[in-house]
Parts: structure tokens; sequence; C-alpha cells
């Protein structure tokens, strides 16, 4: 049995985390196979949006498999390693592939800890289902996040949530995570991958060229000085000039004859 599924849909990737006897954690297989599928995903021509979640109704990833990382981690345990790490991250979508522009949203079907809530912040938008926990526990075992999950969880929810996650290590829930920006939706369990689509399908019914150069905009502006990202943001954001569908598209809107209006025509999926 794979240790992750990989559909093709309607221009959707569907990438299942596939060890739900193991709570989908990451072992040393499925991080090879995420990096492959991560690869495949960025240079198909066929799909333009991914979903990830976890096999099963438990848990959507409980993080790096300890049970074989951990013994790497120990045998690594030099100078090296951790720039070895930085290069690949965890099943590459925590780092080293997190620059794909095609846009990635997690489906979070029960429990996000460790590694699995690293993954899911690496996601552009995260839905969640009623029944989703998210949680930093790594400090009760010694150590803290190392791919991403401080980091994104400052920039995504802010000092406050990071600070309360990583240092009483323990987790929150749907709903709490929804208050605090982590997630886009709170959805029931049965209603989590219908939802997910609706989600992919409104971000397939735009320009992927614009899509793409949005994601890249926002991920390159974090961080910077307020004049820095102004200036990043005209350049990309007139570069649309050169996308053969934008002249058109503007003509439509300027003749009134473009679908979607605000509050006149609903644009179908």
């Amino acid at each position: 049995m794979p240790t992750v599924l990989y559909e093709k849909r309607n221009r959707i990737a569907y990438i299942t985390l596939n060890r739900p006897e193991a709570m989908n954690a990451i072992n040393e297989e499925m991080h090879e196979a995420l990096w492959d599928i991560w690869q495949q995903f960025e240079i198909d021509d066929d799909v333009d949006v991914a979903i990830v979640t976890g096999a099963g109704n438990e848990s959507f990833c409980a993080g790096a498999d300890l049970k074989t990382h951990a013994t790497d981690w120990v045998k690594r345990n030099n100078a090296l390693f951790p720039r070895d790490k930085i290069r690949d991250g965890l099943g590459g979508l925590t780092r080293g592939m997190h620059r794909m522009y095609k846009p990635v949203i997690a489906a979070v079907n029960g429990w996000a800890l460790a590694g699995g809530l690293e993954t899911a912040m690496a996601c552009d938008i995260r839905i969640a289902s009623e029944n989703a926990q998210f949680g930093s526990f790594e400090p009760r075992r010694g150590y803290h996040h190392g791919d991403g999950g401080i980091v994104r969880v400052v920039n995504t929810c802010g000092v406050g949530i990071a600070l309360e996650m990583n240092l009483t290590a323990e987790p929150i829930s749907a709903q709490r995570a929804l208050q605090c920006n982590m997630v886009s939706k709170v959805v029931p369990q049965n209603e989590l991958m219908e939802t997910a689509e609706k989600v992919a399908a409104t971000i397939l019914r735009n320009d992927q060229w614009a899509v793409r150069s949005a994601k890249e905009t926002i991920l390159n502006v974090i961080g910077r000085p307020l004049d820095d990202q102004l200036a990043y943001e005209a350049f990309t954001g007139y570069s649309g000039a050169a996308n053969p569908p934008v002249m058109k598209l503007l003509q439509a809107f300027a003749e009134k004859t473009d679908k979607g209006r605000v509050g006149k025509n609903k644009t179908e999926l």
C-alpha cells in the first residue's frame, strides 16, 4: 500500500497521506514519496490546484514518525545535519518545495500535530473539520518546530498564539484555530472534501497566471519594509499586462460584457 495517494480530477490534484494506522505520520518512505509528488505537481500542466488531506477520520498528520526519523537524527547528530535538513524540510512542502506558486489547500480531517501542523501551515488555505485539533507537542520531548511551524504560525496567526502553542505544548480546537486565523473554514467532517473542492473551484475560475503571480508576490513581500513591498507589488501587478488574456478581459470589463460583475451576474464555477 503506497504511503501517499495521488489522484488527478478536473485540474485538481488530490494528495492523501496514507498511513492511518500511524495517524498518517511521515516516515522516510512517505517523505521521499511526497518530494516526488510535489515535484510532479509543480510541472504537471494538467493540474492547477492541490488538495492535501489524511486517510481516515482520526488524523490529518501526526508529524514525523519518530520511529524512523529519531533514529536517523541521532545517527546524523553533527554540525552538517541542520544544513542537510534545510534543503528538504518535511515532505518537501514545508521547506524545499515551498516556492511552488500553484495553490495548495489543506483539508484537515483530524489531528494536525507537530510536523502535521507544519505541513498544514505550509499550505495556502486550510479548511478544518469540526473534530480537527492542532498542536505543537515537540517541547514535551525536548525540542521545538524546525520545519516552519513557529515561523508560519507567527506570520499567519501572530506572536501570541505561537507562544501559547509552543510554550504550553497543548492543542487548540478547530474553532479556536478559526478564531486565530489558522484556518479559513470549519465544517462538518462529511462536508470537508466538498468544501475544499468548492474553494479549489473558485481558484480555478480565475486566470492561473494571475493566481500564481499573486501567490509569488505574497510570499516575496513577507518581512520586507513597506516601500519594498509596495514596489514589488507594483512590479508584479503591472507585469500582468504581458499576460495574454489580460487585455481581452479588461476590455470586456470596460464594456460591461464580462461575467461575474459584483452584485449583478454570478460567475459559475
